[in-house]
């Protein structure tokens, strides 16, 4: 990974800032939603206490035969429904219906109260409806063989009868009304049947006085047979329970209770809902605003997640049934917290129990929505995100620049000091040398080391030459004594002595000129004069001569007639090649065939020598062009490695190129000269 990606990632450090800032935000929010719960759990209390003094208003169940589920809730109307069989005028959402399960499909219905009547509404799904014979007033007589809907009003110890809606037709109809002594039919009970696709539908209004305490519903769907009249039976109460509906007197109470954008309840020991006022209708404040969808993602998992605001609506049913209510009942003050991730509102939500002598009577339920937290935290969040944003965009952008500055800085001085290597003289001067940082140090130590192989390259180069002229005079020396040697008188041995040290001198003598060859071509080229030659009439007579110089082995000569012009000087062109060959031949063995080739190639001349042979070392290929390296096995002293360092003194010194490959079964030289015959 490179110096700008790591210190991109540093940069992300400083999202530390932004976590650490919405710990404290949401703390803040958890610690002011605390205060208001305990602010409204404080509240919630003294209501209760003030309820408690009014036990007469929560009814009082009766016995336990009964399901708390199944009772009758007689909702509040707002205003009277007009008894036509149907829903749509009634001030309760469909929602409050409840549901029975019946052998066609389901049986709605609800219960409610306005003024001094009782309004009964079902939907009855039914494939074959079945009406009552004409004239039938009695169950003896017909009406127990139709389809019907019955209310059974009781109150205990004196009041048991049955309120029963049949039809002869679609319209409106009179009630039956059961008793155990009577049967008779009641024209102040008003009650209409419609039919519909799925079955049909009745309304009725009772007045208040004809009923009893407790209600059940029982739905009959008649087969139509004498034999087996009913079908089946819907209960809404097998056994009727108390009637719960509304009291007037605690609904005006908790009206004078509930402030602005409080919403209270109160309910029995059952839950069922006796009283409601206050709303939530405080403009609440979403997260950030309009427009700003990325703030308010970033809320939403900031903020502790609660239950969906629609669960703290008032039930439909008529019923609360919520959890800490239900805690509430059970003797145990609760809250809850309700939030949408969607909308931005949230409420807090108490619940208290309603105590008399100890024992529980209902509960009282105040909701309050949290606008003002939340606007207190949304501002916060707003400006800790801003500020964060534009910390972190500059903290990034500063590391990212500093950090291209800084890599641009290694990036050239690591090229400087590969071109410094790659150049025939070694450049000891950096970038950053003047720097007082550590890439400055760095680019001095560097400096330092190229000038050490600078004065060593220096060294080597003028090494051939100090030697060549150094040992002369010695070489000569020990020459001529030798050859005065030779007119003295001589034993055996001492003859044998002498012919070793001649041959000594010798190889010494010419491992002299070979050294001594390197310095002059060196000389040569800078006082060579370019001229313009034909390459290829050079080419046949000097390998025509290689022919004769080595007679056991082969030579080919391939050229390309566009390659026959080139500017430089023939002589050590041809002493380029003499190397070149020499070598081929020293890697080459008897009868093997040397292959000479000049080629055309993007404007350059492509002179190669290709010879069979073993290949060369891949470690070696780089360094087979420097001065006293050789690949040479088997320990032969003869050579010091200096004809291809002539080689390639000469191919640089025409501005071109030399290169050694591995080919099919031997080694390929390659020389690269530009083909240009103007001298530029």
């Amino acid at each position: 990974m490179n110096l700008k990606r790591q210190l991109l990632l540093v940069s992300v450090l400083t999202l530390v800032l932004p976590w650490a800032g919405y710990q404290f935000i949401r703390e803040t929010e958890s610690a002011l939603r605390a205060g208001q719960q305990q602010m409204l759990a404080g509240t919630a209390r003294a209501i209760a206490d003030s309820l408690a003094q009014y036990r007469e208003e929560f009814p009082d169940p009766a016995g336990s035969d009964y399901t708390v589920g199944d009772q009758l809730y007689g909702h509040r109307l707002e205003t009277r429904p007009e008894i036509d069989g149907y829903f749509d005028d009634w001030t309760i959402e469909r929602e409050s219906l409840q549901i029975l399960r019946g052998v066609d499909g389901p049986v709605s219905f609800a219960v409610g109260v306005f003024d001094q009547a009782v309004y009964l509404y079902v939907e009855v799904t039914d494939r074959n409806v079945i009406f009552a014979q004409p004239g039938a007033t009695t169950p003896d007589n017909g009406s127990r063989y139709s389809d019907r809907v019955s209310l059974i009003n009781t109150s205990p110890l004196y009041l048991d009868e049955m309120i029963s809606f049949s039809a002869e037709a679609p319209g409106q109809i009179v009630t039956v009304v059961q008793s155990e002594y009577a049967i008779r039919l009641d024209r102040e009970i008003l009650a209409y049947w419609q039919d519909v696709p799925y079955g049909y539908q009745i309304e009725a209004r009772i007045p208040v006085s004809k009923l009893g305490t407790h209600l059940g519903i029982v739905v009959s769907n008649t087969a139509g047979e004498l034999e087996s009249p009913v079908h089946s039976v819907s209960f809404a109460a097998p056994t009727p329970g108390p009637f719960v509906t509304p009291s007037p007197k605690l609904i005006e109470i908790t009206a004078n209770l509930a402030q602005r954008g409080t919403r209270l309840f109160v309910t029995d020991a059952s839950g069922w809902r006796i009283a409601a006022s206050g709303d939530l209708s405080a403009p609440s404040s979403p997260p950030g605003g309009a427009g700003s969808a990325w703030l308010r993602i970033a809320y939403d998992a900031l903020v502790e997640s609660g239950q969906e605001p629609a669960l703290a609506e008032p039930d439909p049913s008529g019923r609360e049934q919520q959890d800490y209510i239900a805690q509430a009942l059970d003797g145990s003050e609760s809250d809850s917290w309700f939030r949408s991730a969607d909308s931005g509102k949230a409420v807090v939500a108490v619940a208290e129990p309603i105590k008399v002598n100890n024992t529980i009577i209902g509960a009282i339920v105040l909701q309050q929505g949290t606008e003002a937290i939340l606007s207190l935290t949304n501002q916060g969040l707003v400006r800790l995100m801003n500020v964060t944003i534009i910390a972190t965009l500059l903290v990034a952008a500063t590391l990212l620049g500093y950090a291209t500055w800084l890599s641009r800085r290694i990036q050239k001085l690591s090229v400087a000091a590969e071109e410094a290597l790659d150049a025939d003289k070694l450049r000891s001067t950096l970038p950053s040398a003047s720097a007082g940082d550590e890439v400055g140090d760095l680019s001095r130590s560097f400096s330092h080391v190229l000038r050490q192989l600078a004065d060593y390259n220096d060294y080597l180069r003028s090494l051939a030459s100090k030697l060549s002229h150094e040992l002369r005079t010695p070489l000569a020396i020990v020459t001529s004594s030798l050859e005065n040697l030779d007119h003295e008188p001589l034993n055996e041995a001492s003859q044998g002595y002498a012919a070793r040290a001649r041959d000594g001198a010798d190889r010494l003598r010419r491992i002299l000129t070979a050294m001594s060859e390197a310095s002059r071509v060196e000389e040569l080229m800078e006082h060579a004069e370019p001229e313009n030659f034909e390459l290829c009439a050079a080419l046949t007579t000097t390998v025509a001569a290689y022919r004769d110089v080595y007679p056991d082995r082969s030579f080919r000569l391939d050229t390309d007639p566009d390659t026959t012009m080139l500017r430089g000087s023939p002589e050590l062109i041809i002493q380029m090649l003499d190397k070149l060959v020499d070598n081929a031949v020293d890697f080459s063995a008897k009868d093997d065939t040397i292959v000479i080739s000049l080629r055309s190639a993007e404007g350059a001349r492509l002179l190669t020598v290709s010879n069979p042979g073993p290949p060369l070392p891949e470690q070696m290929r780089s360094q087979l062009f420097d001065s006293m390296v050789s690949v040479r096995r088997g320990g032969d002293d003869k050579h010091l490695g200096l004809g291809l360092y002539v080689a390639k003194l000469i191919a640089e010194g025409h501005r071109g190129t030399i290169e050694a490959t591995n080919s099919e079964g031997g080694v390929t030289v390659t020389v690269t000269l530009p083909g240009d015959t103007n001298g530029e």
